[in-house]
Formats: structure tokens, C-alpha cells, sequence
């Protein structure tokens, strides 16, 4: 693995889980940007079996994001930026929605339903928002509350990844930048990818914050005055360490480019 030799940092163990719900790697890092993979794994802590899916349902975007945290630590190592990720699928619980909200444990993904989700009771779910939500937001909390002191953070960005085919309708995006009232690093980065014809690059597209995918930033960035930008890449182009690399060395410099105006 590219990323073998950086340093990682387990965060808050959830109970019964195999390992903690997040890591940090390369928290050092000297970039002004911090990275947050929130749907990096469809790992299940042996507590909750299978929820009762198979195992294509556990591989597909429905429990993960797949290739998102590739091409995250990919970036990570190429801008010197640390990294906070997930160690739990987002079947347990989505981290990057209010804990409050019906769909922070979904029932019914796409067309999938999870079966044992379906019958959870107040007990288990305040038990997941504790174990699971608290734990990781925490800890992205302990590791950029001292660098916004120190000013060596003034941009948050998650890293995602989406599906070619939704609901039967084909999206055309290769790379969606999902912002809100702040777009300074979002048109940044837009300027540098329109400069390859090639691209069609969704903004606001195919989410946006009115979808309430913005969770993490508005907990984590605009509350601090930091930049936030939700980068969603299509995941047929990230399968592969060559896709996430590819993916990581364009974007790179065009991040590295923005921050440097904030």
C-alpha cells in the first residue's frame, strides 16, 4: 500500500467493535487542509452480524463509499494533510447526518432494505449515536481545534464517492463539489478542473446541501470560519489504486492551489 509507512492514530474504540470507529493518519501534517473520509469502510463490528444483507449489498456504495478513502490517502500523502477516516460502515450509522434525523440510520438505501435496522429501538440507537457518532466526531474535533488556534487549518474537505447509475438514472458527472454559503475553495477548484474539456463537473451535483449531505462541514468547518468543500467522485473512476491516484495528483495541486487564497 502506497500509505503503509504514515503515521496512524486509532480514535475512541466503540465498544465490541474490532477496531476504533476512526482513525487519523498523518496528523502532522503541515497542509492548511484537513481531510475527513466518512464512508471509508463497510466494515460491521461483529454486534451487529450482517444487518441482514449479503455479501454484494456489504460491497456495494449502499455500506461505503468505495475507493473514497484511497484516493483520501492518496491526497493526503500528496498535499502533506491529515486525515481523519471511518472504520465502520455508514449501515450502522451515517456519520455525516445529524444523529437526529430518521436517516442517520437507514432502513431503506436505494431500493435495499436492512432488515435488522428496521427494528432497532431508542436504547440501540442512542447506543450507536454514543458509540459510533459521538466517538468519531470527537475526535476530528481533538485533532483540528488545536490547529485552528494555530491557524494551520482554514479548510475542511470530505472526500466521497457516488455511483454511475442511480435509481436507474445515469449521472454524467465525473466529479461533483458540493458547498454551501462559503464557495471560495469549491469555485477554486472548479476553475482548475474546467480547464480539461473532458470533465463534466457537477456543482451542487449529484448532491447538495439541501440533500443534508453536509453535516461534517457544517459541524466541522463553518462553525470554525474554515473553508468547506465536499468532493464526490464517481466511483467506477476510483475502483482502482491507479484510478485513486489519478483522481489524487489532479486534484491535489488545485486544493493546494485554493487554500493557498484563504
Amino acid at each position: 500500500m502506497r500509505n503503509a509507512s504514515r503515521v496512524a492514530t486509532d480514535v475512541e474504540p466503540a465498544a465490541e467493535a474490532a477496531e476504533p470507529v476512526a482513525r487519523v493518519e498523518n496528523p502532522q501534517g503541515r497542509s492548511p487542509i484537513l481531510l475527513i473520509c466518512e464512508h471509508a469502510s463497510n466494515f460491521l463490528p461483529r454486534r451487529y452480524g450482517t444487518l441482514g444483507l449479503g455479501p454484494a449489498e456489504l460491497e456495494s456504495h449502499i455500506a461505503w463509499d468505495p475507493g473514497a478513502l484511497g484516493a483520501a490517502r492518496e491526497l493526503s500523502r500528496l498535499l502533506d494533510a491529515p486525515l481523519v477516516h471511518a472504520t465502520v460502515s455508514r449501515l450502522v450509522l451515517d456519520l455525516n447526518r445529524d444523529p437526529s434525523a430518521p436517516d442517520s440510520i437507514w432502513t431503506l438505501s436505494e431500493r435495499t432494505v436492512i432488515p435488522a435496522n428496521e427494528t432497532i429501538d431508542p436504547d440501540e440507537r442512542a447506543y450507536r449515536v454514543r458509540e459510533v457518532y459521538d466517538a468519531f466526531h470527537r475526535g476530528v474535533d481533538r485533532l483540528i481545534e488545536p490547529r485552528v488556534r494555530t491557524e494551520q487549518t482554514r479548510a475542511v474537505v470530505s472526500i466521497h464517492s457516488f455511483t454511475p447509475v442511480y435509481r436507474d438514472v445515469p449521472r454524467p458527472w465525473q466529479i461533483g463539489l458540493i458547498f454551501d454559503r462559503d464557495e471560495r475553495l469549491a469555485r477554486s477548484v472548479e476553475a482548475g478542473l474546467k480547464r480539461e474539456p473532458a470533465l463534466i463537473v457537477g456543482m451542487n451535483e449529484p448532491y447538495s446541501p439541501a440533500d443534508r449531505v453536509f453535516h461534517t462541514l457544517e459541524r466541522h468547518a463553518e462553525r470554525r470560519g474554515l473553508a468547506p468543500l465536499m468532493i464526490e467522485i464517481r466511483n467506477d473512476l476510483i475502483r482502482t489504486e491507479d484510478g485513486q491516484a489519478s483522481w489524487a495528483s489532479r486534484l491535489a495541486p488545485l486544493l493546494r492551489e485554493g487554500a493557498r487564497t484563504l
